[in-house]
């Protein structure tokens, strides 16, 4: 009798545990490769989106978006290199290059708004050189909403301001490139 209490709390607690909402790419580690770094500003690199994939979306989850930005763009406020948002609930990853827009590999109906390079889509990390190595964060959010309601000619303050009204959870990877 001892036994079957000790396995049923044993099962309650592993039943009572949620998983961790959780970001992974099979493309970045610590360190971006040529593949992911812009091509222009002075960078030649392949400026290919990294594959992301995620797991254990929190309840109520209606939508997902994804954002890349590098906090230590000498701007004063950063830069954005990448807004994907209304990715359908269901969706659970983004391929290679998904934020080339001539391409059309992002899941359907998503919507890419404009960067800080003034287009909308992926544009890979390029600092000034010389500088310091910077910190780019790519950062996943679960939504309560389908829809932001918002376009491709958004701005990336706009879209971070919608974001910030309806997220439920997020989770990040950072990676660093300096040139």
């Amino acid at each position: 009798m001892k036994k079957a209490m000790v396995i049923v709390a044993l099962l309650a607690c592993m039943a009572g545990k949620a998983q961790t909402f959780t970001l992974q790419s099979k493309d970045l580690g610590g360190q971006a490769m040529m593949k992911q770094v812009l091509n222009g500003f002075g960078c030649s690199g392949g400026n290919v989106s990294p594959e992301l994939f995620w797991e254990n979306a929190p309840a109520g989850t209606k939508s997902f978006a994804v954002t890349m930005y590098d906090q230590d763009a000498p701007t004063g406020s950063g830069w954005w290199h990448w807004l994907i948002f209304d990715l359908e609930k269901t969706c659970s990853e983004l391929p290679a290059d998904a934020g080339n827009v001539q391409k059309n590999i992002a899941p359907e109906n998503a919507i890419q708004s404009r960067t800080d390079f003034g287009v909308p889509g992926y544009g890979g990390p390029c600092p000034p050189p010389g500088s310091k190595p910077h910190a780019y964060v790519i950062t996943l959010y679960a939504l309560d909403t389908e829809k932001l309601g918002l376009g491709a000619n958004a701005s990336p303050a706009l879209v971070g301001f919608y974001l910030g009204q309806h997220t439920i959870q997020k989770a990040s990877l950072v990676f660093y490139y300096q040139q």
